[in-house]
């Protein structure tokens, strides 16, 4: 299945052509070093959007994001208490774990969201996207009093520390910057998952609004690399010889039997 192509959009027909595409812009002059800016996010079909699970899950309710989360700190037992002292690290732990949440989850590694965006076989019919997008020219936009944080910290992304020192909750987040605001942020490293991974997250000041929506309005920041379904295998067959898969990115044994599962899954012409 093929994908209806935006003037934000590059349909890649090789391998050579996906790597080049990953690193677009990544040169910096000043520096003389290649340091991209963009965050990346892999999905299966093109079609998707990028609409965060807790809209999947509870619909046009965000009055239930409070009772989620509420209810997610008062039973979590974790063996480091810090871990859900605040919403925002709550939040983090619960997306981490698989609630439903406003969180979106990226990667500052185009080879992760490589292998999210051929994973999974059942979609190899299918074209899949990588979504690339500037988070230094998103958090720019973010109104005071956070964009001052940044600015004094001389730094392009927040932290969740930098984050509680002006947030105290997720409901003071959505008052403070106002609607229709995205930010970026890089998660504690909770274990070697977040590590591997190379995490971050986005957020809206919204439990139910869609990614989508606000990138339509601010082209400049975004750019989506289409993978047409043909390409998947060869993509598939190059990451798990340099070994980005599902062993490295989930250690453990659920890791190891998801890589060994669909690394000895016959090709299906």
């Amino acid at each position: 299945m093929n994908c209806k192509i935006t003037s934000n959009d590059i349909r890649i027909s090789s391998w050579d052509q996906l790597v080049n595409e990953v690193y677009h812009d990544s040169w910096k002059p000043e520096m003389g070093r290649f340091r991209s800016d963009y965050a990346f996010r892999g999905l299966s079909d093109c079609q998707y959007q990028l609409e965060n699970s807790f809209l999947r899950n509870c619909g046009l309710r965000p009055e239930l994001e409070y009772h989620i989360l509420r209810n997610f700190r008062k039973y979590a037992r974790t063996e480091e208490s810090h871990q859900t002292s605040t919403q925002l690290r709550a939040l983090v732990l619960a997306q981490h774990h698989g609630l439903s949440t406003r969180l979106l989850d990226w990667t500052y590694s185009p080879f992760v969201a490589m292998h999210f965006a051929t994973a999974n076989t059942e979609k190899f019919d299918i074209d899949g996207v990588i979504w690339q997008v500037d988070f230094v020219k998103v958090n720019e936009q973010i109104p005071r009093p956070l964009k001052v944080l940044l600015d004094y910290e001389k730094c392009n992304v927040f932290t969740v520390e930098l984050l509680e020192s002006e947030i105290p909750s997720v409901q003071k987040l959505d008052e403070i910057i106002g609607a229709g605001h995205v930010l970026f942020f890089e998660p504690p490293s909770l274990d070697d998952r977040i590590v591997n991974q190379f995490a971050l997250f986005s957020i809206m000041t919204s439990p139910t609004a869609i990614l989508d929506d606000w990138l339509v309005k601010h082209p400049e920041v975004y750019r989506r690399i289409i993978i047409p379904a043909a390409l998947k295998w060869e993509i598939r067959d190059k990451l798990d010889q340099a070994n980005i898969t599902e062993r490295v990115l989930f250690p453990g044994l659920d890791g190891l039997a998801r890589w060994l599962k669909r690394h000895y899954q016959p090709k299906i012409h």
